[in-house]
């Protein structure tokens, strides 16, 4: 169906945290770095194709994206990732193209970190941007 909820907090979301290839394991990790230092709960979304969750019903897409902020995590660039994301979304990801270097330099240099995730999304379910 093209996007699926991977990880829903029992409790409800505070902040909800989007993805789609190697980025959904960094998103798992920023999720469980949320819950276990910080006490937020994060749901993860695996979303492989925009396409197909785009044909899907409102209904189904809003549940899989949920009312809560949303980061998307993506190393590819930034370019499309406004639509899920909301008025209140933020992009974890690069920001430019043409950089290169071993994945893991590149993730580290452009933030695509559980760290910096975790980051953003604390300064989300604070109220700030």
């Amino acid at each position: 169906r093209g996007a699926y909820v991977l990880r829903e907090p029992e409790a409800g979301r505070q902040v909800t945290l989007i993805a789609s290839g190697s980025e959904v394991e960094i998103a798992c990790k920023a999720a469980a770095l949320l819950d276990d230092a910080h006490g937020v709960r994060a749901a993860v979304v695996s979303m492989p194709c925009w396409e197909k969750f785009d044909a899907q019903d409102a209904a189904y897409r809003n549940a899989v994206l949920g009312a809560a902020p949303r980061i998307a995590v993506e190393a590819a660039g930034r370019f499309g990732w406004e639509r899920w994301l909301g008025p209140d979304g933020v992009f974890v990801g690069m920001q430019g193209f043409g950089a290169s270097a071993p994945a893991d330099r590149l993730y580290r240099h452009f933030g695509i970190t559980p760290e910096v995730i975790a980051t953003r999304a604390l300064a989300l379910v604070e109220g700030g941007r």
